[in-house]
């Protein structure tokens, strides 16, 4: 019973219920909004702003989680928010879903607007999305940016792992929550137990990226709350893959590595990608390019 109260708050009531008078508001508004037949998705994205481009990647099941960091973002930069495979006005096809798969749809997008290399930017699901991209097409990556992510499953806590285990034989009380929810109204075209169901099933597989991670080419910059689902052993050692964390950077900074690692203070996984802290890291982690168009 606390593992299904557990799977219930953390995944049904946090994440699809977080900032959405904010994402309401904003989704209303089409005519910034655009799709892309790419790798075989018709995948939908929104423009916001002018600028370099920063590819934006949400969480699971909500694709408006970045709330009013999103606009925040797009005073300096366009932001592409795209929505992923079978998620807001994306439609699902008959492929499962996968983070490697959904990668190779980043890098098609990316190709498809002539960008030749952009800076990427994920949450969540977003960000092994994200890191996915970054490992499978490094010609496509610029700046890499991952909130929350893990690049192996026990990176979690295993209550987390426990809820991902669950998630798939609980898609159909999970989905009719969902779909009376505010999100739901907004999205009324998404099949939401067959999404909870294929995120069910792609959460629960193990997995290990320590191989990829530590070859990525793209500077990176790791994002999470203190009280994340992430374990705080897993963020450093995940950040230490990348290079980080070996020495002193010197008294002139000079030694520092190129990857960089910030942890929020008071803040959860849930509530992390609306904390207007996060567009502030970001924004001086991407440096001039966010600064270029404001």
């Amino acid at each position: 019973m606390l593992r299904r109260d557990f799977l219930k708050t953390a995944v049904a009531t946090a994440v699809l219920t977080a900032a959405l008078p904010i994402q309401a508001k904003e989704t209303r508004a089409a005519s910034n909004g655009h799709f892309a037949d790419v790798n075989g998705q018709h995948l939908f994205y929104r423009v916001h702003g002018v600028g370099k481009p920063l590819i934006l990647l949400h969480g699971g099941i909500n694709p408006d989680c970045f709330g009013s960091n999103l606009a925040e973002l797009a005073k300096g930069r366009q932001v592409i928010a795209v929505h992923l495979q079978g998620h807001g006005r994306t439609p699902d096809t008959s492929r499962p879903l996968r983070c490697e798969a959904m990668g190779d749809d980043i890098a098609a997008l990316v190709g498809h607007l002539n960008f030749g290399k952009a800076d990427i930017m994920g949450y969540s699901l977003g960000s092994h999305v994200a890191l996915q991209t970054a490992i499978r097409h490094p010609h496509a990556v610029d700046r890499l940016v991952l909130v929350s992510g893990a690049m192996r499953q026990d990176g979690f806590y295993p209550e987390v792992v426990t809820a991902f285990q669950q998630l798939e034989a609980n898609a159909a009380t999970l989905g009719a929550g969902a779909k009376a929810s505010p999100l739901g109204k907004t999205y009324p075209d998404v099949d939401w137990t067959k999404l909870f169901r294929k995120v069910g099933e792609l959460t629960k597989r193990p997995f290990d990226w320590s191989a990829g991670v530590a070859k990525l080419q793209a500077r990176t910059l790791l994002v999470f709350a203190d009280a994340d689902a992430i374990r705080p052993e897993h963020m450093v050692e995940f950040w230490k893959a990348m290079g980080g964390g070996q020495r002193d950077a010197g008294i002139d900074g000079s030694l520092r590595p190129a990857n960089e690692l910030a942890i929020v203070p008071d803040t959860t996984h849930y509530t992390l990608p609306v904390e207007p802290m996060l567009s502030e890291i970001v924004g001086r982690f991407l440096g001039n390019g966010l600064k270029a168009a404001g």
